[in-house]
């Protein structure tokens, strides 16, 4: 590649550094321990690129930084990496900590990266698809990386976002909770993606799907029946949490394969567009065979792409504590048997924690169905207690000498319970 090329993009991203206005993601200290490459991953859009800024800016070296997701860096291959790090060292001397943004991009990146690791360089490296780390990671980078995926804001970070700030540790008045629930309200809406929390443009919503589906998927893939692969995303949308075999999708999208339902399944968790959940079996055999439920990243993009109805609210709550579980680390399945759980946690090889998620308990059918659920999970894995999310509702029941707690979202987002 044209070394003077390579010079001005150089230049030209050095100015793409932190910024005041910008909000801070809470970040893990073993990121910054030891030798190991620090591998980013997430959605596109939901904050990889800020941060890594926000590394370099608490980092004594950040000049050897590079955004392979530029439209001059088309024809970057894995051939002028080497020449890459000539000019760092030209033009900012001798650092020992290199910053690559979607890499993934580059193919053969990790053989460079794998090189710089065994040289004694600390690298930070963000991508947009979760393949990245199971294909070229797991085959050349075995052992020498750590992973953190990131997500849109959490409640947390929507909160620091508005410069509204409490204090946890005391009791909060009155006028404090009800400012949160308005705030959480919004959150329950609006979403995470933090250029659509600042503008709330439904067209960029719009244009960060198609973003994902041709870039991420289709053209990443050498896929071309786009029809079938949006239709399987609309119809997802509108059924989130809802069980769904590959057999019953197949037949909604009219594919005559399962198989090739299981594919795409793959690629939109790739690209961490949907999660899909299992039924907790002790055999991995009947989990995998058993019907999935499917969740999205953020509820701003379900209801850009699915269908709702005013009923459809709990559903909503149910995919954001979902995917705040998954911000959490946590190993999260469902429950069935002769009632169903929502989510129950995995702790290594046992059960830990079993959560229920209803918009609101007002309904006697509702509550008691809940509870039934809940009841039956914690039985079923001898947990004395559990816990049941709501909107705004605030409650303790003790049933069968077992502890069920009610709490409001804000409250479980805000880990206040």
């Amino acid at each position: 590649m044209d070394k003077r090329i390579l010079q001005t993009v150089i230049a030209d991203q050095q100015n793409l550094g932190w910024k005041n206005d910008l909000i801070e993601r809470n970040l893990p200290e073993s990121l910054f321990l030891g030798n190991n490459i620090v591998v980013i991953t997430g959605i596109r859009r939901c904050g990889k690129s800020t941060l890594l800024h926000q590394i370099r800016h608490i980092s004594d070296e950040s000049s050897f930084y590079m955004n392979f997701d530029d439209d001059r860096l088309v024809q970057f291959t894995i051939n002028d990496f080497q020449g890459l790090l000539e000019l760092f060292i030209e033009l900012y001397g001798d650092q020992r900590t290199v910053y690559f943004d979607e890499v993934q991009n580059v193919s053969g990146w990790e053989r460079f990266v794998r090189r710089l690791h065994d040289y004694g360089y600390k690298i930070f490296v963000t991508g947009s698809n979760a393949t990245m780390l199971s294909r070229e990671l797991g085959t050349h980078l075995s052992g020498r990386y750590i992973t953190h995926e990131l997500y849109p804001f959490s409640f947390k970070e929507y909160l620091r976002f508005h410069n509204f700030e409490i204090n946890t540790k005391s009791i909060l008045p009155t006028n404090t909770r009800a400012l949160i629930q308005k705030h959480f309200n919004d959150y329950f809406s609006i979403g995470g993606f933090p250029l659509y929390i600042k503008h709330q443009n439904p067209e960029y919503l719009k244009s960060l799907f198609e973003s994902i589906l041709y870039r991420d998927i289709m053209v990443r893939n050498n896929l071309t029946n786009e029809k079938e692969m949006q239709e399987l995303v609309f119809f997802l949308a509108s059924n989130i949490s809802k069980l769904s075999s590959y057999n019953s999708l197949s037949k909604v999208v009219g594919i005559s394969n399962a198989s090739t339902i299981k594919n795409y399944i793959a690629l939109l968790q790739n690209a961490y567009l949907v999660f899909a959940t299992n039924k907790y079996d002790y055999s991995l055999k009947t989990q995998i065979q058993n019907p999935k439920k499917i969740y999205f990243i953020d509820n701003a993009l379900i209801k850009i792409l699915g269908f709702f109805f005013s009923d459809d609210l709990g559903r909503l709550l149910e995919n954001l504590v979902f995917i705040e579980l998954m911000r959490r680390g946590k190993d999260v399945f469902y429950h069935s048997k002769k009632t169903e759980c929502d989510f129950v946690i995995r702790n290594g090889n046992t059960i830990s924690n079993a959560i229920q998620v209803s918009y609101t308990l007002a309904d006697i059918v509702t509550r008691q169905r809940e509870i039934n659920g809940l009841l039956e999970a914690m039985q079923t894995y001898n947990l004395q207690g559990g816990t049941i999310i709501s909107h705004s509702e605030h409650d303790e029941i003790i049933s069968d000498n077992k502890t069920i707690k009610v709490i409001p979202a804000w409250m479980w987002l805000l880990e206040l319970e």
